[in-house]
C-alpha cells in the first residue's frame, strides 16, 4: 500500500471488434471469469480508496458485471468512444473531491503485477507511466525519454522512423495526482492521426508546465493485451501455466499439472492432492490435506482438510464438505453442507441439504429438492444411514441415528433413531413371468 490514497480507474469501454463477439471484450473469459475481473484483483492490491469503471459498449453488461464482481465499485458512462483520454475525462467527475494518486488501468489487460503496481503508485514523478522493451515493438506506442525523465509519448500512427526505432513501449497504463489528471485531461486535443483523445499526451503536456514524468518498466508478459480470441487462448494458456507452477511451488501435489484448470481465485492448500483432468471454477477452496481425484469439477465450494473428492464427482456453488467428508464418483452436490466424516459414495444427487457427521448416504439417493416452482431443504442427523435408491422429497428431515430402507420414497420427517420403508409391499407371482414372455413372442411371431 503506497503513503498516498490511490483511486483506480479502469477503462472498459471498448467494443473489441477484432473478438467478432457480440459481448464486450472485457467480459470474455481468462481463468473462468471475466477479463475485467483480473483487472480489478490488480488493482485491488493497491488498496483502492475509490474505483471507478469507465462502460462504453455493452454499457448494461458491463454495469451488471461490476456490480457483481465488485459492489464498491462506481460506473461512469462513454457513450462515444473517442480515445483512452475522454474516457478518463468520463471518469473525474466521480472523482470530485478525491486528492490523492490515480492510477488508470485497462480492463482487457489482466496479468499486470502488484509490485509493478506498487511502484507505479508509489513514484514520486507528476506523471508515471508503465513501460515495457519489447522483442518485437510492432505498433505500441513509444515512450520518448531524455536520461530518467520522460519526455513524450508517441503512438505508432503519429511516430517517425526513427521513433519507431525505439524499443520501450507503452502499456497505457499510468498514474498521477488527480489535480494534475484533471487539469491535463482537459487540455487534450484530438489533432492526431486517429482523430482521438489521447490520454498518452498528458505527458507532453505535463512536461510543458514544468512537471515531471517518468517511466517504470516491467516483463513485457505483465502488459500483454487480449484484442482476438487467438490472443485469449494464448492468455488463457500463459495463465494456466502460472497458476499450476504457484501451486507446485506452494505445497501441492498433481500428477499431471498440464490437464488441471484453475481459476482467477481458486486456492488449494499445501499438501493437497489434485488428481488429472480436474477443473476448478470460480470461488474454490481446497484445504491442506484434502484429496481431488480425476476428473472432477469444483466451482463456488469448500473442501476441508482430509476430505476427499471423485473421481468423476462434481461440487456446485455451495457444496461444503467437512473435515474428512467422502464425496465419490458421479456424485453431485450443490447448495449443500456435509458435517464432518459423511460418506457420500457415488451415483448421488444432493442439493439444498444438510447432513450431519459420520452419516452414510447410499447409492442412487437423490434430494427432491424443487417442486417446478421453488427450492426446499432436506435435513439429515448425525450418524444416519440413507439405504441406496432413497428419494428424499423435500422439505423434510431424517433424524440422527435414523435409517431409510433401500427404495424408499421419504415424504414425511423420520423421527430419531427410526427406521422409514417408503416402499410398495414386494408380491412374488410364480410361473408369471415365463408365461408373459412367451405370450409376447407368441405375439410378434403372428405379426
Amino acid at each position: 500500500m503506497t503513503e498516498r490514497a490511490v483511486a483506480l480507474v479502469v477503462l472498459a469501454a471498448g467494443q473489441g471488434s477484432r473478438m467478432q463477439s457480440d459481448l464486450p471484450k472485457v467480459l470474455h473469459r481468462l481463468g473462468g471469469t471475466a477479463l475485467l475481473a483480473h483487472a480489478l484483483a490488480a488493482g485491488r492490491s493497491l488498496d483502492p480508496a475509490q474505483i471507478v469503471v469507465v462502460a462504453g459498449h455493452g454499457a448494461k453488461a458491463v454495469t451488471s458485471a461490476v456490480a457483481r464482481l465488485d459492489p464498491d465499485a462506481r460506473v461512469a458512462l462513454q457513450p462515444e468512444q473517442l480515445g483512452t483520454g475522454h474516457a478518463v475525462a468520463q471518469a473525474l467527475p466521480l472523482l470530485d473531491g478525491f486528492d490523492g494518486r490515480v492510477v488508470v488501468l485497462y480492463g482487457d489487460t489482466p496479468f499486470i503485477g502488484a509490485d509493478t503496481l506498487a511502484a507505479l503508485a508509489a513514484h514520486p514523478a507528476d506523471v508515471v507511466v508503465l513501460g515495457f522493451r519489447a522483442a518485437d515493438p510492432g505498433r505500441y506506442g513509444r515512450l520518448v525519454v531524455q536520461g530518467d525523465a520522460l519526455d513524450r509519448i508517441v503512438e505508432y500512427k503519429d511516430a517517425d522512423e526513427a521513433t519507431r526505432a525505439i524499443t520501450l513501449c507503452n502499456s497505457g497504463v499510468m498514474a498521477a495526482d488527480a489535480g494534475l489528471l484533471r487539469d491535463l485531461v482537459a487540455q487534450l486535443s484530438n489533432d492526431n492521426a486517429a482523430g482521438e483523445y489521447y490520454l498518452t499526451d498528458v505527458v507532453a503536456l505535463a512536461r510543458a508546465q514544468g512537471r515531471s514524468a517518468a517511466v517504470v518498466t516491467c516483463d513485457e508478459a505483465e502488459t500483454l493485451g487480449i484484442n482476438t480470441r487467438a490472443e485469449l487462448a494464448a492468455a488463457e494458456a500463459a495463465f494456466q501455466s502460472r497458476k499450476r507452477l504457484d501451486a507446485l511451488e506452494n505445497g501441492v501435489t498433481m500428477a499431471d499439472p498440464a490437464t488441471v484448470w484453475f481459476a482467477l481465485d481458486t486456492h488449494v492448500g499445501r499438501d493437497a492432492i489434485i488428481g488429472q483432468n480436474v477443473v476448478f471454477g470460480p470461488g474454490v477452496t481446497v484445504e491442506s490435506g484434502a484429496e481431488i481425484l480425476p476428473f472432477c469439477h469444483l466451482e463456488g465450494c469448500h473442501v476441508s482438510a482430509g476430505a476427499t473428492v471423485g473421481p468423476f464427482a462434481r461440487l456446485r456453488p455451495g457444496a461444503e464438505l467437512g473435515g474428512d467428508a467422502h464425496v465419490g464418483n458421479f456424485v453431485e452436490i450443490k447448495n449443500a453442507v456435509l458435517a464432518e466424516g459423511v460418506k457420500v459414495g457415488h451415483l448421488t444427487y444432493l442439493g439444498d441439504a444438510e447432513v450431519g457427521e459420520r452419516t452414510n448416504i447410499g447409492a442412487g439417493t437423490v434430494t427432491c429438492n424443487y417442486d417446478g416452482v421453488g427450492k426446499h431443504r432436506t435435513v439429515i442427523g448425525a450418524d444416519a444411514f440413507i439405504g441406496s435408491d432413497t428419494m428424499l422429497v423435500a422439505p423434510v428431515s431424517v433424524g440422527a441415528r435414523a435409517m431409510t430402507g433401500s427404495g424408499s420414497v421419504i415424504t414425511r420427517d423420520v423421527p430419531d433413531g427410526a427406521l422409514a420403508l417408503g416402499r410398495a409391499r414386494q408380491v412374488t407371482k410364480p410361473g408369471l413371468a415365463e408365461r408373459i414372455m412367451q405370450a409376447l413372442r407368441a405375439a410378434r411371431g403372428k405379426a
